[in-house]
């Protein structure tokens, strides 16, 4: 059985002191309210990780993560957070090819190639973001955009190393807009992805596969689009700022 999972992606947000608080009253809803098994996962800025890692203790049902490292392992490369500095501050997860990173940085899929290689390297599980612009969506290209995602970024992998990604879906026209996929569009798509990974490795894989839908979810939409049955958790970014109703959407997935 594949696992379900709520990622939060704070961006760039919150202050060492806030990013402490939050994460703590999070810790704290959790071991009270959340009665399922699923993951929780935290990414914070760079500057938290360690002391969120930290703060951890053995009941805790949570992991951090990084939003994003950089493709080499060391380097001239001023600004950048390596892998292996991910690893080394405990970070367990990393989010790869986010469509901001796409959007503003200009990551290419060769690029993001390379960082799933470096993450996997280092023993980092990657959540490898994919999904379309609006003017995919209206124009119908939008299964061609997530297919050439997962074959240039992501298919070079060999089947045991695919097998440790989470793979996120976002709707880019639903990101920050407060648009978000209809449950039926976003299942669409997360099936379509199954489709592809068992034609290019095996239908074993594909079911274990955890994908995410990664586009405006709330406490309101969550246990709707979590009830499509290829929908396995949520990668959240505004709602995970604020405690209540991230957690509210973890546990969205009690019934999943």
């Amino acid at each position: 059985m594949r696992k379900s999972i709520v990622a939060g992606n704070w961006k760039m947000n919150m202050g060492l002191k806030e990013g402490i608080a939050l994460f703590s009253e999070i810790s704290e809803l959790v071991k009270v309210e959340v009665k399922g098994n699923q993951g929780v996962v935290i990414c914070p800025p760079f500057i938290h990780i360690s002391d969120l890692v930290q703060s951890l203790t053995a009941n805790d049902k949570l992991a951090v993560g990084a939003q994003n490292c950089h493709q080499s392992d060391s380097g001239a490369f001023t600004g950048e957070v390596s892998a292996s500095m991910l690893s080394s501050a405990g970070a367990v997860y990393v989010i790869i090819g986010h469509s901001e990173r796409r959007l503003y940085f200009s990551e290419s899929n060769v690029q993001l190639a390379q960082k799933l290689d470096v993450v996997l390297k280092n023993g980092l599980i990657p959540i490898f973001c994919i999904g379309e612009t609006l003017e995919q969506r209206n124009d119908g290209s939008y299964f061609d955009v997530i297919k050439s995602q997962l074959t240039e970024a992501a298919f070079h992998l060999a089947e045991a190393d695919f097998s440790e990604l989470v793979i996120a879906y976002e709707p880019v026209w639903a990101i920050g807009t407060g648009l978000t996929a209809s449950p039926e569009q976003a299942q669409e798509i997360h099936a379509y992805i199954r489709t592809q990974v068992a034609e290019k490795y095996n239908q074993t894989l594909a079911n274990d596969l955890t994908i995410l839908y990664g586009g405006s979810c709330n406490p309101k939409n969550a246990s709707e689009l979590f009830a499509q049955p290829d929908i396995d958790g949520g990668l959240i970014g505004g709602a995970s700022l604020k405690a209540r109703d991230f957690v509210d959407i973890i546990k969205a997935l009690d019934q999943k």
